[in-house]
């Protein structure tokens, strides 16, 4: 088989050590195991020395020693920022720490085209989507545009992907329908805005709008994303899959392609031309 160009610039590690760390560790400032930390808050108290001192027992109740209130600033009238320095002697044993990962193979541009045409047979529609009020798209375009991320392509430039990026600020039920009417095969949300754990309540509202929703594809991939979203979380809420920040196209598509490998396929999704999923994108911006 031959590489092509997108294969040689866009290639996959496959040498990196999954290893998880073992040992006890406590924190590092300016030696090993010195315990030192640095920390920065916010009290509701005007600049003083009543506030410094509160400052210093705020840290002091939650366990640290050697205190320092290094910085006091006021940032408003009766808002006060600190900067502290302080030792803690609680030591992490690694090999305790048990966490979710994704485990699935990581395909080469060419690998996953020739995966999805052997395996799956025929391409597959996966829609992306930053849901709700939130604006940003940087995300969900990094994974979605032609040209990808860190030289990374994205899901466009995948032949055997119909790649359909309805971009931001779009309703949850909106994307739900969109879901059944081109039969996804896989849906990537994505949200970066999270005051309040905003992100959680539209990432579970999207899965009340597919459940409310008739002939949602059964082998459907739910993926959900952002800079405050893990694996764990992600399965914990409903989803296939939490992907955080600094995921390339590559590991979403091989992740994807794995999963749909597995799965009963028996929907044939519907490929939507481009000039439909151009539209698809303008509707979006005038309703927002």
């Amino acid at each position: 088989m031959k590489t092509s160009v997108a294969n040689r610039i866009n290639p996959v590690k496959k040498t990196e050590d999954k290893t998880p760390p073992t040992g006890k560790i406590k924190l590092y400032g300016d030696a090993h195991n010195d315990g030192v930390l640095q920390l920065s808050f916010t009290l509701p108290v005007k600049a003083c020395e009543e506030a410094r001192v509160a400052a210093q027992l705020f840290c002091e109740k939650m366990g640290l020693i050697n205190v320092k209130v290094l910085h006091m600033e006021a940032i408003d009238y009766e808002f006060t920022f600190f900067v502290v320095y302080a030792v803690s002697n609680i030591e992490i044993d690694l090999a305790r720490i048990s966490v979710p990962k994704l485990e699935h193979p990581e395909y080469s541009f060419d690998e996953a085209n020739d995966k999805i045409k052997n395996v799956i047979k025929r391409k597959i529609t996966v829609i992306g989507a930053c849901i709700g009020t939130d604006a940003h798209t940087v995300g969900i375009d990094a994974i979605f545009n032609m040209k990808g991320y860190m030289g990374n392509y994205g899901l466009e430039r995948y032949s055997m992907i119909n790649a359909v990026n309805m971009r931001a600020q779009v309703d949850t039920k909106v994307l739900a329908k969109k879901v059944v009417e081109l039969k996804a095969d896989a849906v990537l949300v994505s949200r970066v805005v999270t005051q309040r754990d905003s992100h959680i309540v539209e990432f579970k509202k999207l899965l009340e709008d597919l459940k409310a929703e008739n002939n949602v594809p059964k082998h459907l991939v739910k993926i959900c994303g952002g800079p405050r979203i893990t694996h764990k979380e992600a399965k914990e809420i409903g989803y296939d899959a939490g992907f955080g920040p600094g995921t390339l196209p590559s590991q979403v598509a091989s992740y994807i392609i794995d999963e749909l490998s597995k799965r009963d396929i028996k929907e044939v999704a519907k490929v939507v031309p481009v000039e439909e999923a151009d539209d698809i994108d303008l509707e979006q911006e005038d309703e927002s």
